[in-house]
């Protein structure tokens, strides 16, 4: 289970929201950042984003999860 995710500000959580919907895979970047942790960065953004936003965060992140990285190990 993931730790509870830290106070933040308002500013704080913009700013982790906008790296988090950036085109490659965000978790690293927030985690230097921000100090949250992969599963702190989904418990925010869960809470924070509507359901929809969500839904289209999490398949945006899988796919680009999965793109070039899992093809150049082939």
């Amino acid at each position: 289970m993931a730790k509870p995710v830290p106070r933040l500000t308002p500013d704080d959580i913009q700013r982790i929201i906008a790296t988090a919907w950036d085109d490659r895979p965000p978790f690293d970047a927030v985690l230097r950042t921000h100090g949250l942790t992969h599963g702190q960065v989904v418990a925010l953004l869960k809470r924070e984003l509507t359901p929809n936003a969500y839904k289209v965060w999490t398949a945006r992140t899988k796919s680009a999860a999965g793109s070039p990285a899992r093809n150049a190990r082939r």
